[in-house]
């Protein structure tokens, strides 16, 4: 018999990808001024790095053919256990192992329902609308490069 999570894991478990995501794409310097600004504790018992590594990236010609090895990427990694036994993990790109460090500590404080509240507001939703106004600016710069090709019909062939 195979167990299946409840819907309330799978979405706990959705929100703390997502909430993953945003601190590994976050801009170290913006997210070690919110972590400052925000006054969260930054104290945490290493249990693995933060260390460098290398992953290997992998491609498709033309999205569906046969995988092959693209090249590789530096990887920062981390893991931390705070002093309530809460642990959190963190993978960026990059090399900055501070960055690794504060993304562990905020994985396992929102890990905690009572603190979950608190890395949301502070932490998370200033990377969220800061990814979305780096978005918004790409966006906008891509469009004005936009170029609309047109055939004009000449005469009857």
């Amino acid at each position: 018999m195979v167990a299946r999570t409840s819907e309330k894991n799978e979405g706990e478990i959705a929100a703390r990808q997502a909430a993953f995501a945003i601190l590994s794409h976050a801009a170290p310097d913006e997210l070690k001024r919110l972590w400052e600004e925000a006054g969260l504790p930054s104290q945490a018992h290493l249990l693995r790095g933060p260390e460098i590594g290398l992953v290997t990236l992998r491609g498709r010609i033309g999205g569906g053919g046969a995988p092959f090895n693209f090249g590789e990427a530096t990887v920062t990694r981390a893991t931390v256990r705070l002093s309530d036994g809460s642990v959190g993990h963190s993978y960026a790109l990059g090399r900055d192992k501070e960055k690794a460090k504060l993304a562990a500590i905020a994985d396992a404080l929102w890990q905690d329902p009572t603190r979950r509240a608190e890395v949301e507001v502070k932490i998370l939703e200033p990377l969220r609308a800061a990814a979305a106004a780096a978005e918004k600016k790409r966006r906008a710069e891509t469009a004005a490069s936009k170029v609309d090709f047109f055939t004009m019909v000449r005469g009857e062939d």
